[in-house]
């Protein structure tokens, strides 16, 4: 039997509520063994997305297949090979972090003995906390079990929705740490997330907006399309920045990021000097004008103004 190129195929999805459009013609393939992203803000269609991959939900049209099997006529095949960690802790919480565990591993017809390997780097973590109610752990804590319980049955492909929203930085970062150590043990993972840093992490990333896919590559490939000239700004001043920035008519795109602004401009004749000038001449002081490589929230906003504009 030929062996199947894309562990996740995904072909010209889409899915609509009453008041909205979740999926727009969606397609990408994930290729086996790969950390794939689903990048993008919320209401962006992940969810709706990864409820259609793990069978939850029918689309309205498309296809989309697993391991090649069709997430409608397969559904039965398809939740036994998949590991699915849903952006809501959805585990028992009035059991101990150990009976949850024993609960999804004989669902799946498995023990946590037989598997053990493949979790012991993160059950260690948790297991001495064993006996406690999973309700009582800390969001770090609750992350690194709901992860334990979609692994335990050893699935093919991973499907985690959002896992590292709402969790402090250190435990973004171990989450990360985990999910490379099983990727690199061959495990397929799909992984949506809103935050920007979080897609360089990944193989290959999809960026998605609106229902829509904006762009599918590698995030260095990614960053290398913005094609402009970047600039950071700051002044004393950031509305009044903003502002006069919004109104200049050389202004291309001018968007906020943290205490400063990252421009570019309609003619790039027009440099940093240019750029201090005309802030200075509307009242502005102790600007900060440099060039700056972009990076892959500046191509997303890039791509998302490019969408809006079409």
């Amino acid at each position: 039997m030929e062996a199947l190129p894309y562990a996740v195929s995904v072909k010209n999805l889409c899915k609509s509520y009453p008041n909205a459009i979740a999926l727009d013609n969606v397609s990408f393939d994930v290729k086996k063994s790969e950390l794939f992203g689903i990048i993008g803000p919320d209401g962006a269609g992940k969810t709706s997305l990864f409820r259609i991959l793990t069978t939850l939900l029918l689309p309205d049209s498309g296809l989309a297949t697993l391991q090649g099997l069709d997430c409608v006529s397969d559904y039965k095949k398809i939740r036994k090979i998949i590991g699915y960690m849903p952006g809501k802790f959805s585990l028992y919480q009035d059991l101990s972090v150990e009976e949850n565990l024993k609960f999804f591993a004989t669902i799946f017809g498995t023990t946590i003995e037989e598997n053990y390997d493949l979790i012991k780097d993160i059950y260690i973590q948790i297991e001495p906390f064993k006996t406690r109610p999973a309700g009582k752990l800390s969001g770090g804590m609750k992350q690194k079990l709901a992860l334990c319980c979609a692994m335990i049955h050893k699935p093919e492909v991973l499907i985690l929705d959002e896992p590292t929203t709402g969790v402090d930085a250190v435990s973004r970062k171990e989450f990360w740490e985990m999910l490379k150590r099983l990727n690199q043990a061959g495990i397929t993972i799909l992984v949506s997330t809103p935050y920007m840093d979080e897609a360089i992490l990944c193989d290959r990333v999809a960026l998605i907006q609106d229902g829509k896919i904006l762009s599918t590559d590698t995030p260095q490939h990614i960053i290398n399309t913005f094609g402009k000239i970047l600039y950071s700004v700051k002044t004393n001043n950031i509305h009044k920045l903003m502002n006069d920035l919004n109104t200049w008519e050389h202004t291309n795109s001018a968007y906020l990021f943290g205490q400063q602004i990252h421009l570019t401009l309609v003619n790039e004749s027009f440099n940093d000097k240019d750029i201090q000038q005309y802030l200075s001449d509307k009242g502005n002081t102790d600007i900060k004008v440099e060039q700056i490589k972009a990076g892959i929230e500046d191509t997303f906003m890039s791509l998302m103004t490019k969408q809006h504009h079409e």
